[in-house]
């Protein structure tokens, strides 16, 4: 009788990247900590593994990040200040980022990939299976792919991954994964190419930043040699794991918000306000008035 997997309590956040796409904002503040709308963008990747059952969340840090843990730590002075003040809902709120989950810090010392990143989580993670979870990817799901994801994982084992549909003249900037299809939205992983030429891919489906790991992936690290500039590459390390167990991908097309990129970051700024019952109104007024002006 095979025996099941232990359900996944633990998420890693890598979060030690400098950010170079987004300066100068980020020569002195993590990109982690620019906002969407009115939290910082690492909060919503937190409130997700909450959401999905993970309480249990490393954040793997690099120098100048700081304010990612100042961020989820109590601020004394702040909550006197609000409760004096009678600014109850905002002391809520705060109140709530402090005890969101139980968070750790860990950092990468060098900037050597986001295989290496991966690989420091080892000694906390401590032969369990856990999530691993990119600061660039919002998703805006109610972690139904995350929870789905943890489903696949508990039935099947192995590994699994969240594959994107994207247009196949996209599918260059991303990992792609040649599968087989098992069910409705699962599939099987059998191999994977590293931006693929558009003409050469063996699927538009791209791998995106939800994974869900056995403790194999370790081996599979220190086993996989560094790439371009001594980095260890994460989908070199998968590409070993296709051999040893079963590695499955969840495919969705809808949800996610790619903040790494200026376009997605304004995109999910606006997206984002306009559901809000608060912001929404004033905001999508603005935005009729201003395209009915520019179009003069």
């Amino acid at each position: 009788m095979t025996k099941r997997p232990s359900p996944i309590t633990k998420a890693v956040i890598p979060a030690a990247g400098m950010g170079t796409r987004f300066l100068p904002a980020t020569k002195s503040q993590p990109k982690e900590m620019l906002p969407i709308v009115d939290k910082p963008s690492i909060q919503y990747v937190v409130e997700e593994a909450v959401r999905a059952g993970l309480r249990d969340v490393l954040v793997i840090t690099g120098r100048g990040k700081r304010a990612i843990e100042d961020h989820f730590d109590r601020n004394f002075e702040l909550e006197f200040y609000l409760e004096q003040d009678r600014k109850d809902e905002l002391l809520r709120e705060v109140q709530a980022t402090n005890e969101i989950a139980d968070l750790y810090y860990i950092r990468q010392r060098d900037p050597l990939g986001l295989g290496h990143a991966v690989s420091v989580a080892r000694d906390h993670i401590a032969g369990e299976s856990f999530a691993v979870m990119l600061g660039d990817d919002i998703m805006v799901d109610d972690a139904r792919l995350l929870r789905t994801m943890l489903e696949v994982h508990a039935a099947e084992g192995g590994s699994v991954l969240a594959l994107l549909e994207v247009a196949p003249e996209e599918i260059s900037a991303y990992g792609c994964a040649e599968v087989e299809p098992v069910r409705d939205r699962l599939v099987r992983v059998r191999s994977l190419v590293e931006k693929p030429a558009p003409d050469q891919a063996p699927s538009n489906l791209a791998v995106v930043g939800r994974y869900v790991f056995s403790p194999q992936i370790f081996p599979a690290l220190d086993a996989t040699e560094p790439g371009v500039n001594g980095e260890l590459q994460l989908t070199d390390a998968i590409a070993r794991l296709l051999d040893e167990q079963p590695v499955h991908g969840v495919v969705f097309s809808h949800g996610r918000y790619d903040i790494g990129r200026k376009i997605d970051f304004l995109r999910a700024n606006i997206e984002l306000a306009l559901d809000r019952p608060d912001l929404g109104p004033e905001l999508r007024a603005f935005l009729v008035d201003l395209v009915q002006r520019r179009r003069l």
